[in-house]
């Protein structure tokens, strides 16, 4: 049986109700898919709600939507908050939101750092690039993006945060495997840094704050395989369905 078609729609969904698409998912269900009035879809706030519904229009920059079934789906306990130092390619930046979306990540926050360049912020491409991964991984829930924040701040607004982590590559600088350290339950926050890697006096200050030093492999990797790979690890020390 043909996969049902997911679509996000931002705004509420209840039972019996009827909802207007906006005009660029309109036009992509009417001239890509080349849905029809009848036809079925899925739809989702990223809050946790998911809607079964029923084309009623289906027109080039108009789609209305009768909305039959509507679940709302439980957000996990564990959750990773992932914190980035965004490099000035932006094609990487955006690479990373997809990919941490798909994995699941409950908020990815960009830091500045000593050594951070400078990222071209596009707040509202962004938004639909979480948007477009969460439908394509078939998850009901965004992650948080943060605006961008320097990370003194950071250490202040996660303070209560169970685990908090700071991956770096500075070679006489204590330093525990991921893989030993992470714990199978509760929030973790983990920070990654720039190109040029944290400094050692924000990581002696963020040691003071309570993190833990990792590594996450003897390879020196980008900022954004890094942030990945740590995200796909914490999939699987967790070993939850996302």
């Amino acid at each position: 049986m043909p996969q049902i078609p997911r679509f996000f729609y931002n705004g509420p969904l209840t039972e019996n109700s009827s909802v207007s698409l906006d005009a660029d998912t309109a036009k992509h269900i009417w001239q890509v898919l080349r849905m029809q009035p009848d036809d079925k879809v899925i739809l989702t706030d990223g809050k946790g709600t998911v809607a079964e519904g029923t084309i009623h229009t289906a027109e080039r920059h108009k789609c209305d939507v009768s909305i039959e079934k509507v679940a709302v789906t439980a957000r996990k306990g564990n959750v990773l908050h992932l914190c980035v130092a965004f490099t000035k390619n932006n094609s990487r930046n955006e690479w990373l939101l997809e990919k941490a979306t798909e994995l699941g990540v409950g908020s990815i926050i960009p830091i500045t750092t000593t050594r951070s360049e400078k990222a071209h912020v596009r707040h509202d491409r962004w938004q639909k690039i979480l948007q477009s991964a969460i439908l394509q991984s078939q998850q009901s829930y965004l992650p948080e993006l943060a605006e961008i924040s320097p990370l003194k701040s950071i250490l202040k607004k996660y303070n209560d945060i169970p685990q908090k982590l700071i991956a770096h590559c500075i070679p006489e600088g204590e330093k525990h495997s991921l893989a030993k350290t992470l714990k199978p339950t509760g929030e973790v926050i983990l920070l990654i840094g720039p190109e040029g890697d944290f400094t050692q006096e924000e990581v002696n200050l963020c040691m003071e704050n309570g993190f833990v030093p990792v590594s996450l492999g003897a390879q020196r990797l980008r900022t954004e395989t890094a942030a990945i790979a740590a995200a796909a690890y914490f999939n699987v020390v967790h070993d939850e369905e996302i």
